[in-house]
């Protein structure tokens, strides 16, 4: 029960992080320019629309998975909910005062929510008891085929931002795969994997 707390925190502070990274407009992650575009052209908010994006996911994997666990099921739907209404409260409510006129001072907002957001996103993966739905859907399929991991989370990306351009240019939307895309490639994978390795260490050193 610990460790599932554990991950609701960290989808909370993930939430957190990933406002941060849309308040900065200085492009987002290829996942999140898909869930801003849909949100732009369906008026709902971006919150709302990583939710429905995530359950999504979500029942792909309840379909891929050979033993059903439904009450995990439930607790990472309860995690993706939680991620939207944070994204939502933080973005249109707590974050919506602060104007970010200078260019490196969003930069450094950028930064900032992507660090967060990695930090996050490592210790839920770490923790090992209710992954993102994406993830999940992505081991389940490389279990199935023997396909790597990499090549489903990176199709997955790829397909994000084809379809955000897509959308862009189809309403005449703002590009929403920017500078900021560039940057959350590599600090966030960077960051997932120093965290996940920090915490295995320290987990060592625990039982040590």
């Amino acid at each position: 029960m610990k460790k599932v707390l554990s991950s609701l925190f960290f989808y909370t502070l993930s939430g957190i992080g990933i406002s941060f990274t849309l308040k900065a407009d200085i492009g987002v992650s290829s996942f999140n320019s898909l869930n801003v575009a849909i949100a732009q052209i369906s008026d709902i908010q971006v919150g709302t629309v990583t939710f429905l994006l995530n359950s999504l996911f979500l029942i792909l994997f309840i379909s891929l998975s050979k033993q059903k666990q439904f009450f995990k099921y439930l607790l990472m739907f309860l995690s993706i909910l939680c991620l939207g209404s944070i994204i939502n409260f933080f973005s249109y409510t707590v974050l919506a005062p602060l104007h970010l006129d200078n260019y490196f001072l969003r930069l450094a907002v950028f930064v900032f929510g992507t660090c967060v957001s990695g930090v996050a996103t490592g210790m839920v993966i770490s923790l090992d008891v209710l992954l993102f739905p994406i993830e999940s859907v992505c081991i389940a399929l490389s279990e199935l085929t023997g396909h790597s991991f990499a090549k489903y989370r990176y199709g997955i990306d790829l397909f994000s931002v084809t379809v955000s351009f897509a959308l862009s240019f189809i309403y005449g939307l703002p590009i929403f795969v920017r500078e900021g895309t560039l940057i959350s490639l590599f600090l966030l994978s960077g960051v997932i994997s120093k965290t996940k390795a920090n915490y295995e260490t320290y987990l060592l050193n625990q039982k040590s």
